[in-house]
């Protein structure tokens, strides 16, 4: 499939597909956000969706247009965390066998969740190894259908369908901000976005160490950067996608660049103030908004995407320590 398929008639379908299968998540707000925003926050719940992230949508929607013979075959995936549940719940609904290609470094839970549904997982070294390379090996060898964790027609029309969601739900925003990792999510959700409401602000949110897609819009072209370490893990992509980078070159206002001090903030005063627990990667929007980095908000309707809630026990325990305790 070319770009130009990658349509708002593709995300509707895609919502269709998705509509018994999919969680439709809610969105939350917090008086105390607005005020340290100076606007009107809408948070949408994708950490509360199935296998904790929004990842299930596009995975869903890729696997279940599988021809019978594909499904036969199987699987195979590379993903740090959230994307590897999501092909392993969705393998496991279909019935469908699955290989997923993690790093070892993987937050333990996500390991543990991506075998507690079946799937056969193959450890690699990211700082070594290359986790294309290894899913492309064992896709010729085995016969497996590869699906990506954000470079591809149906991930991103799935992804879409998030602002499809929220903006059924909370029509009139002015800005809607997501995290980038490749890029999947904001390709298909701004797409989505600016089908319904031409007029809204779309806003990326990257960590600092992993800025990738910020400096790929700044020079007009694809720019890799080094691996890095965040404790958002799931942002780490190196590089945006080849069909996810035109979509934001069209669509993106800004790059907004968060430090890890500044999303632990945020997980911190998501799960104390607002009793929802979201992991690093999935709080670097809300990251930005209380931080100052996007401008132009006071007074406006802000959505921002609340991207997963899959974090480490022992990571979150460190989050928690109060800025106090740790002088």
């Amino acid at each position: 499939m070319e770009m130009s398929e990658i349509t708002f008639q593709e995300i509707q379908t895609a919502a269709r597909r998705l509509e018994k299968n999919a969680h439709r998540t809610p969105v939350a707000t917090s008086d105390q956000l607005n005020d340290i925003v100076g606007a009107e926050v809408f948070c949408k719940c994708e950490n509360l969706q199935r296998v904790g992230a929004f990842k299930f949508r596009g995975a869903f929607n890729l696997i279940g247009q599988l021809s019978e013979a594909q499904r036969e075959s199987g699987v195979v995936a590379f993903s740090s965390g959230n994307h590897a549940q999501a092909v392993a719940l969705v393998a496991k609904r279909l019935k469908i066998p699955a290989v997923i290609v993690m790093p070892r470094d993987s937050p333990a839970v996500k390991l543990a969740a991506t075998r507690g549904y079946g799937a056969e997982v193959i450890l690699y070294d990211r700082l070594k190894d290359n986790r294309e390379a290894i899913a492309k090996q064992l896709s010729e060898k085995r016969g497996l259908t590869l699906v990506p964790p954000f470079d591809h027609p149906h991930i991103i029309a799935g992804q879409g369908t998030v602002a499809l969601e929220f903006l059924a739900d909370i029509p009139d925003l002015d800005f809607l901000v997501a995290p980038i990792g490749g890029g999947g999510l904001i390709s298909g959700c701004s797409i989505a976005a600016h089908a319904i409401r031409p007029g809204i602000r779309i806003v990326g949110v990257e960590p600092e160490t992993a800025n990738d897609t910020f400096l790929s819009l700044k020079q007009g072209k694809i720019i890799s950067t080094p691996l890095s370490r965040s404790i958002a893990d799931g942002l780490l992509s190196p590089a945006p996608g080849r069909l996810t980078f035109p979509v934001m070159q069209q669509h993106l206002e800004s790059v907004a660049l968060v430090t890890d001090a500044e999303i632990a903030e945020a997980v911190r005063f998501m799960l104390i103030r607002m009793k929802l627990l979201v992991e690093p990667s999935g709080a670097a929007g809300v990251a930005a908004l209380m931080a100052g980095k996007v401008p132009g908000l006071r007074g406006k309707r802000v959505g921002v995407v609340l991207t997963g809630g899959n974090v480490d026990p022992s990571l979150l325990g460190m989050m928690l320590i109060s800025k106090d305790d740790n002088r």
